[in-house]
């Protein structure tokens, strides 16, 4: 049931639909944030989850696919794709792959998987705060 939110009259009114900001934190980290107000807050986001995904790169981790069969590189793929457009981009613009060899490849690996479940993790926050469950 969602809830209402007085306004400055006194009158009752619907919460805003949180869709435009949780489209924004999906493709840009912190961009549902920014979107709510919370600039410090959304710079802050940004800042992580792009370093957290660009680490990721650097260490040459695999950006994997969700054309794959199995359902662990599904879920790993789904999990990247929580990055949103830094996913997009370096998976189908900049065609990266990464380097099973490298030294950093498993790290690189963790920073990818979790640029992305801290941004999904993100998107539930913005959820909250655009319903006004969170203040």
């Amino acid at each position: 049931m969602a809830e209402t939110h007085g306004s400055p009259n006194g009158a009752r009114t619907l919460p805003r639909s949180p869709w435009p900001a949780l489209i924004a934190a999906w493709l840009i980290p912190g961009g549902g944030h920014l979107m709510l107000g919370r600039r410090p807050l959304a710079a802050a986001f940004f800042a992580l989850v792009l370093l957290c995904f660009l680490i990721g790169l650097g260490l040459h981790g695999e950006l994997w696919s969700l054309g794959s069969p199995e359902p662990l590189t599904k879920a790993a793929a789904l999990a990247q794709l929580g990055t949103g457009l830094p996913y997009v981009v370096a998976q189908f613009l900049a065609h990266y792959q990464g380097q099973v060899t490298a030294a950093g490849y498993e790290y690189g690996n963790v920073f990818l998987l979790t640029a992305g479940l801290m941004n999904l993790l993100l998107l539930l926050e913005v959820y909250d705060l655009a319903t006004g469950r969170k203040e």
